[in-house]
């Protein structure tokens, strides 16, 4: 089977098991090369995410798309991602939100990222210090509020976390009604985050395959 046949027979399978239309499907193509990025340009797939700043850089050079950066923020690479980056899900510092603006020279849309444990490790705020971080967005002049991503943590049952991010995301709706996005899910789990509201998903090996170290 050729590398295309393989992508596009992977492609299908996830995305017959996407229920709802209207989800936003990321294909995350971290380590994975340019020539992958390209096949699934061609299958049709026009949103993809990377965790690597250098990565992201090189693909979205090469290949015309949207390009989602979800990996973790370092401020001294804050300028070279608002260069290729248009989506960003992982923002969960002020500092980052106010250095973004000042370096971005085009709109970027904007997922705030949520912990449900408050592990400093993994990323992300509670719910109480959402607010403070939505506010510096709509304050900012290039960035635009989107909505809320999570990873939840392994300990959880899926659809326990799910169902406690959606919970979440329905308050912070309240308050910023703009930010109707919930980027949940991926390879794993993305089918019971849909179900619990999930408006984008990330997935990279159920597509792409089992990913080697590069």
């Amino acid at each position: 089977m050729s590398r295309r046949d393989e992508l596009a027979a992977n492609l299908a399978a996830v995305q017959a098991r996407i229920t709802n239309p209207d989800v936003t499907l990321i294909v995350v193509t971290k380590t994975y090369p340019v020539s992958d990025v390209q096949i699934l340009k061609e299958l049709g797939v026009s949103e993809f995410g990377e965790n690597r700043n250098e990565e992201g850089l090189e693909k979205s050079s090469a290949v015309d798309a949207t390009w989602h950066y979800q990996g973790e923020i370092q401020s001294r690479k804050l300028r070279d991602i608002a260069q290729w980056a248009d989506v960003i899900h992982s923002l969960d510092t002020a500092s980052h939100i106010t250095k973004l603006d000042s370096v971005a020279t085009s709109s970027i849309d904007i997922f705030l990222q949520l912990s449900l444990d408050g592990d400093p490790s993994r990323g992300g705020v509670i719910e109480s210090e959402l607010p403070v971080l939505a506010d510096a967005v709509l304050a900012s002049s290039h960035l635009n509020l989107k909505g809320l991503m999570c990873v939840p943590p392994v300990a959880l049952e899926p659809r326990t976390a799910f169902t406690e991010i959606a919970a979440i995301h329905r308050r912070f709706i309240g308050a910023f009604p703009a930010a109707q996005s919930l980027s949940a899910g991926m390879s794993g789990d993305y089918e019971i985050a849909i179900d619990c509201g999930a408006t984008h998903i990330r997935v990279g090996s159920s597509i792409l395959g089992s990913r080697t170290a590069r």
